[in-house]
């Protein structure tokens, strides 16, 4: 018996709204964690968060101070490269508008980075890896630097609506 039997199609593409749904994904109410390494396990007394690159004065925050700046809560549809999508994700958590509030910069790019040393070119709306978990840091950066899944042959900018997958998307 073959690997694939003959009446093997694959994933059926949904039927949700085609309005949220990207190309090739197919709807799941339940989505794995999935990491490049193992999870890091950083004491809370030993862990801090900066802002660092193209800034007059990097920002630094113990575990303490973070927990204190205020959270917002937002709902948002997400999707895998792997061609899963979740809709209304409820994340909770501190808004880069108030990590960057009074910083001046000239930067157009950040880099995100992680405890376990995954980094990430994040921007909005993209696919799911370009997330990062315990995270550590973001910096600005005037020019736009891959992170970790980029160099290893995934698409640098990773657009769900383009299927924007891999190099050469």
């Amino acid at each position: 018996m073959g690997f694939i039997s003959r009446g093997f199609r694959g994933k059926r593409r949904d039927t949700a709204s085609s309005s949220r749904l990207p190309p090739g994904q197919y709807v799941v109410t339940d989505y794995p964690v999935l990491s490049a390494g193992p999870t890091p396990r950083i004491p809370l007394s030993e862990w801090t968060f900066v802002l660092e690159g193209e800034i007059d004065q990097p920002k630094k925050w113990t575990w303490e101070e973070f927990r204190k700046l205020p959270t917002e809560q937002v709902t948002k549809d997400i999707h895998c490269v792997t061609k899963w999508s979740k809709f209304d994700t409820v994340w909770t958590g501190v808004s880069i508008d108030t990590i960057l509030d009074g910083v001046e910069t000239a930067a157009e790019y950040t880099v995100q980075f992680s405890y376990g040393g995954y980094t990430t070119n994040l921007i909005p709306h993209l696919y799911f890896w370009k997330s990062a978990k315990w995270i550590r840091g973001i910096r600005l950066v005037n020019e736009d630097q891959p992170g970790f899944w980029e160099v290893n042959g995934y698409n640098n900018y990773g657009d769900p609506w383009r299927e924007q997958r891999y190099w050469g998307d």
